[in-house]
This record gives C-alpha cells, structure tokens and sequence, in this order.
C-alpha cells in the first residue's frame, strides 16, 4: 500500500444515495456497500467524520414542504439525517467498525451530543463519528454541517460523495457534451453557479483552506484510491495548476 495522502477525512453522504434506485427511504444493500467502503478507509488507519443528509426522507426545501412553516421543516429535515446515521451506524458496527453518531440537537437516548473534543478524541481512539441533525440550526444545509464540522475536527480534506464522477460546466446527465474539471479553484465554483456545494460551505472551506474532493459514490475502491492520492473525481482548491 501506498503512503495516505489524508490522514482525517469528512465524508459528506447524500440522503438521496442511501436510497439507492428506491424513490424513498433507506435501501440496505447500498448501505452496506458504503459501509465496506468506509471499511477499507478505517483499516488504511484514516480518522474518519462522516456528515449525511436527509433528503432521501426528508428535506425543508422540497415539494412536500410547501406551505410549512421552514424552520419546522428544516428541523424535520434535521431528525431525518439522524435516522440515516444510525442507519449507518449500525452497517458499519456490523462489519466490526468502531462508531459514534453524536447529534447537534440532543436525543441521548440514540447518540451524544456535539462535543467537539469528545469527536476529536473518538477519532484519535479509531472510532468513525458520524455528525447527525446537521448545525442544529434552520436555513443551514447539511452540506454546510459538513463543511463545519471539517473546519471543527480539523479535518484535511471533504470529500463529497456523488453520483456523478466529479464537477462539471453543466448537469452531465442533462447535457452529453458537459466537460468535466480534474481541478478547479473555490471562486471559480462561485463564479460559475455550479452545483458543487452551496455557496456558504464553499466559502467556509475556502476561509479555512480545506481542500474538497467531489468523486463518485459507487465506483468501487474510489474512497480507498482518494486516500492513497490518486486523481479521482474533481478536486476544488484555492490554486491549481
């Protein structure tokens, strides 16, 4: 094995990719296949956070929000994520992974609460900690709880989990002859409009200097081949080449 390039990672999962081909919910084989992935990272020895979204149950901005008050939707769309990451949870413990889930809103019936030490002594013991209820707060995506969470943990790199192999100048499934970036800096991702992460998150990771790396889920071996620095997905940085 080659040498680790990122020693403590933030994974950020879709809501939408736990549910696989489903319309709704949580299917359990594509749970079990992150799982695994997450698995060979954790045995390369990489301090793993993970942040995952809501939106395959829940989410404050959708059709079936509307006419919702957007802070209780937004609080609705936070319990949602929670349920996904002990869902995860409880995939990852089956393959004998070490876990945390620990909550920015408290429910110490079924996870801790944020503590930022406690998360960064988890992860020095080798447990994986995944963030639920993103920042606790309403008008905050959980892409933005991520990107938080990074900055708290002192994290090297996000790495945002897609279905898609990386960032490109349009939506690829939409149009044939969209052109992918290998590289791209974060006020090109602003400029631009494109669909990355949301203008907030970017800006914090660009104040912060964390590097983020958009790669596709479900290709096999993708997370383990990041970690080992080779050039997968899209990689959005203060400078490039």
């Amino acid at each position: 094995m080659g040498e680790i390039k990122y020693k403590r990672i933030l994974l950020k999962l879709s809501g939408e990719a736990l549910m696989g081909k489903q319309n709704f919910g949580i299917d359990g084989d594509v749970v079990k296949f992150i799982a695994s992935e997450v698995k060979e990272a954790y045995e390369m020895g990489v301090q793993i956070g993970i942040v995952v979204g809501g939106g395959n149950i829940f989410r404050g901005v959708s059709e079936s929000a509307k006419g919702m008050d957007r802070v209780s939707a937004d609080y609705m769309g936070m319990l949602a994520t929670v349920i996904n990451s002990l869902a995860l949870q409880n995939a990852l413990e089956n393959l004998g992974v070490p876990t945390r889930v620990q909550t920015a809103i408290e429910m110490r019936q079924v996870a801790e609460p944020f503590i930022r030490r406690r998360a960064i002594r988890h992860l020095e013991k080798g447990r994986v900690v995944i963030f639920g209820a993103g920042t606790g707060n309403p008008y905050f995506t959980t892409d933005t709880a991520a990107t938080l969470r990074a900055s708290e943990i002192n994290a090297d790199v996000v790495l945002k989990a897609t279905k898609v192999d990386g960032v490109y100048d349009a939506d690829p499934v939409k149009y044939k002859d969209a052109v992918k970036f290998d590289a791209i800096t974060y006020l090109e991702v602003l400029n631009k409009g494109l669909k990355v992460m949301d203008s907030t998150a970017i800006s914090m990771c660009m104040d912060n200097e964390i590097p983020i790396i958009v790669f596709d889920l479900f290709g096999k071996g993708n997370l383990k081949n990041i970690l080992l620095g080779k050039k997968i997905g899209t990689l959005v940085e203060g400078k490039h080449d």
